[in-house]
């Protein structure tokens, strides 16, 4: 089951801990480099979640920095080792070109956490990982849309952030089906997580006369723009629509969606990860061994066919149609 809040057993050993050192004025100094909150309703769940455990009366004293551009990470990253900070926590918006900013994190006695998200460099030069499996997100949901059984498969794909793991695994998950498949993928584009060009996308494939019927959207807020433009269009979609449709994280809104049965399926990715690097940095702190250096979280897929409720309510991120509408209106 997901984990969305710091357990009570851990709270207690983290707020008795770092209290203490707290209290001696030796808050233990982090920096956290982490993707735009604006991103997407997932990247705003796992801002909170961090911004809430690493806080001064947690014995913590931390800072951020947000870019979706991997050389702006990299540049807050050295700054952050810089400053001496004592942990750098890492979410790389791309998987490669880190390896010169951990050997100088390591040179520096600043000990590197990944979470979130995975990247290509050698393991020596980070302590651990809490992330996702992404090729594991993406083929459970491409084994879920080859068990629909469809007479054919003619597919819009609209990728995130090209060069993230996010990306990599999920794009790399469906390609490989298609090919093995034998699956026509008629168009494929990046709308970086962006509900309007993910919008703008599948208008131009409407407008080109282009036949689909199934649109792979590798988050749910582009999943939402390409449902804009089918509806637009008039073009029927979801259980017993004409096109089926796809996404990624379980925004309870987008989970919502398929209780409604105007989507199909939606893969979970955990943005709740602040329980596994405190538990982490606890014991980095105290000394102890890690008894696993790759944590990753489980994780699962849902369909429209039978989520539940309770799967809406236990599994959802942030805000539910109705609650997001009352927001807006009180703002």
């Amino acid at each position: 089951m997901m984990k969305k809040l710091v357990t009570l057993a851990l709270a207690s050993v983290m707020v008795v801990g770092m209290a203490a050192a707290a209290n001696a004025d030796e808050l233990i100094k982090v920096g956290i480099v982490n993707n735009d909150p604006n991103e997407s309703g997932y990247r705003t769940a796992n801002v909170e979640d961090l911004k809430a455990a690493f806080t001064e009366e947690n014995g913590f004293d931390a800072s951020f920095a947000y870019s979706l551009k991997n050389d702006e990470q990299i540049a807050a990253a050295q700054k952050f080792i810089q400053d001496g900070v004592d942990y750098l926590l890492l979410s790389a918006a791309d998987t490669s070109g880190w390896d010169s900013t951990l050997q100088d994190a390591a040179d520096n006695d600043v000990t590197v956490i990944l979470f979130d998200r995975t990247i290509d460099a050698d393991e020596s030069l980070y302590a651990a990982s809490v992330v996702s499996d992404m090729r594991a997100e993406g083929e459970t949901a491409a084994a879920w849309l080859k068990d629909q059984g469809l007479d054919s498969y003619n597919i819009i794909h609209i990728q995130g952030v090209m060069g993230s793991a996010a990306q990599e695994g999920r794009s790399g998950a469906l390609v490989d089906m298609a090919e093995a498949e034998g699956w026509t993928i008629v168009e494929q584009q990046t709308a970086e997580w962006n509900a309007e060009k993910a919008q703008q996308i599948v208008q131009s494939v409407i407008d080109a006369g282009t036949e689909f019927n199934v649109i792979y959207a590798e988050n749910d807020d582009m999943a939402k723009g390409a449902v804009a433009a089918l509806d637009k269009a008039n073009i029927s979609h979801g259980v017993d629509g004409d096109v089926i449709i796809m996404g990624y994280d379980c925004n309870k809104w987008a989970l919502e969606e398929l209780l409604a049965g105007n989507w199909n399926y939606d893969g979970q990715c955990n943005p709740f990860q602040s329980e596994y690097l405190l538990e982490i940095i606890d014991k980095l702190e105290n000394g102890e061994e890690l008894e696993e250096k790759t944590i990753i979280m489980e994780e699962k897929g849902f369909d429209a066919a039978t989520i539940t409720q309770e799967d809406v309510d236990t599994y959802g991120i942030g805000a539910g149609s109705s609650d997001a509408e009352a927001e807006t209106e009180a703002e």
